[in-house]
């Protein structure tokens, strides 16, 4: 019997170090066929752009084709649930933005984990939210717009890119701080909502800073503060919201996922061609031109950021009673 349960251990032992040496030999012939890049929304946002600068790095780095593969609906979770579901190879990563974290409590029926199907990769890039007002609203900054909400007969209204977005959700905490109301009025995208804050139809709104960026240094839009902890690099001289609320924090970020099951010698190679491009004096330029702010979690971070960040709102997704449709 003990030397029967000693062989079965020997099989085993070398059953497993077989199966490590393979990863590790086709980590080191990797890749050898075209890499997608599942990018959950339309050409044209943000994450397109990030997408496909990094496609035309990592296409150089390995010198095989990497491209951008749109996958657009249910809020991000079309792309995500098919990243989730593809062979765990690495030929198969999606570089997805914080609408990840809102999913999971947005959508109570997904047919996938972000946490246990997906790898958090790394995070590679965000931008603050701008809370910004058309010109002819008549205030210079939060406390003013607080003020003339709760003097002005059925408040104010603000656009956001839908009913459960993080721009939705920022004015969510903003009533909630600030003891206020204002009415939500969901679009279909940034850019329509850009749209309408540009023509009045609305208020105010939490645009990404990346999508309206043109249009407050133009004038047409009046920043009144980001929304992130720190102050954008791209505008200094903007306030935080946390200068007015403490605590007040939210944004737009981005980072890549993998299948679950991928081997760790494939993702250890990819994120190291990542982690090159994202290092690159180019992508340092792109991401400052568009309103972007560098950042680099690796995975285990990532992964912790990912979950705090699933946490913070679910809370939020409870406070606005909001629900998928």
């Amino acid at each position: 019997m003990q030397q029967r349960w000693y062989s079965a251990a020997c099989y085993a032992a070398i059953a497993g170090l077989t199966i490590v040496a393979g990863a590790q030999v086709h980590a080191q012939t990797f890749p050898v066929k075209p890499i997608r890049i599942i990018v959950p929304f339309a050409p044209g946002g943000g994450n397109d752009l990030l997408g496909r600068q990094f496609a035309a790095r990592l296409s150089e780095a390995f010198s095989q084709a990497v491209f951008v593969d749109n996958r657009v609906g249910g809020g991000g979770n079309i792309g995500a649930e098919l990243t989730a579901k593809s062979p765990a190879d690495g030929y198969t990563i999606m570089l997805a933005s914080s609408s990840m974290a809102v999913s999971a409590s947005f959508y109570p029926r997904l047919n996938y984990s972000a946490t246990q199907d997906l790898t958090a990769m790394a995070l590679v890039g965000g931008s603050p939210l701008v809370l910004v007002v058309h010109p002819l609203v008549p205030v210079k900054n939060v406390q003013d717009l607080v003020a003339l909400s709760r003097k002005r007969k059925g408040g104010l209204d603000f656009g956001s890119n839908g009913t459960g977005s993080i721009s939705h959700l920022s004015g969510v905490l903003l009533n909630d701080m600030a003891k206020i109301h204002i009415t939500h009025i969901p679009y279909k995208s940034a850019g329509a909502v850009a749209t309408a804050l540009l023509g009045g139809e609305v208020d105010m709104g939490f645009p990404s800073l990346v999508s309206v960026i043109p249009h407050v240094r133009a004038g047409k839009l009046r920043a009144l503060a980001v929304t992130t902890a720190k102050p954008a690099s791209a505008m200094p001289d903007v306030p935080t919201m946390t200068t007015y609320f403490p605590g007040f924090e939210t944004d737009a970020w981005w980072g890549f996922f993998a299948p679950a099951a991928t081997p760790a010698p494939i993702l250890e190679r990819l994120n190291s061609e990542i982690r090159k491009a994202h290092m690159s004096p180019e992508m340092r330029t792109v991401m400052a031109r568009e309103g972007a702010e560098s950042v680099w979690l690796a995975s285990a971070d990532f992964t912790a950021f990912f979950k705090r960040e699933i946490d913070k709102y679910a809370r939020l997704v409870k406070l606005s009673g909001a629900k998928a449709e």
